[in-house]
């Protein structure tokens, strides 16, 4: 399914699957991928399957170079999006630019999911060191974001799929790239049901 471009900075709220209206997940995207790419929809497939509303966030961050104003911008976006819910328990499942919201769920103490956090910005590092909630880290050993290391040293649950790229997909190899989604999902699944 083709999104038509959306010209202005923010998200459109309008992609909302139902499920327990006490417990809604928001999918936070990346810079360039949405809600459909295939990290997002099995997050939402899972999710749904295990009872949750899911709200996607279909959006077009601002076009700027500089990575702590697009912070500021993300954490903005993640937080009307948060307070828009009335939901007994809320989720946020953020890939890559999405896992700049890390500081919104360490302080409301939100369970999360990141792909591909950006484990080089210190605002996600830090967010993630202080959470006290379920949160899971899904990354790439051939992603430029992905520090295994520091992963490893924050203590969370951690999935690493060996040679992945920052979508977690192997490039020469479409069967690998598969099999890793298969991974992706089993990893969701054991999160979502223990929660």
């Amino acid at each position: 399914m083709t999104r038509p471009a959306n010209p202005r900075p923010w998200p459109r709220m309008t992609d909302r699957h139902h499920g327990d209206p006490d417990r809604v997940a928001i999918i936070l995207p990346g810079g360039g991928y949405t809600p459909a790419r295939p990290l997002l929809h099995l997050a939402r497939v899972v999710l749904a399957h295990h009872g949750w509303s899911v709200q996607e966030l279909w959006w077009t961050p601002p076009d700027t170079g500089d990575l702590d104003e697009r912070a500021t911008w993300v954490v903005g976006q993640a937080v009307a999006a948060v307070e828009a819910e009335s939901a007994k328990r809320v989720m946020l499942v953020g890939k890559s630019l999405g896992s700049l919201a890390a500081p919104v769920a360490a302080e409301r103490g939100l369970p999360a999911i990141w792909f591909t956090p950006l484990l080089f910005h210190p605002t996600v590092v830090d967010a993630l060191g202080a959470t006290e909630a379920p949160t899971q880290l899904i990354g790439g050993g051939g992603d430029h974001s992905w520090d295994p290391r520091l992963a490893d040293d924050l203590g969370l649950p951690c999935l690493e799929l060996p040679g992945a790229d920052h979508a977690l997909e192997n490039a020469d190899d479409p069967v690998r790239s598969a099999e890793n989604l298969v991974r992706v999902t089993r990893c969701l699944h054991g999160f979502v049901g223990g929660l």
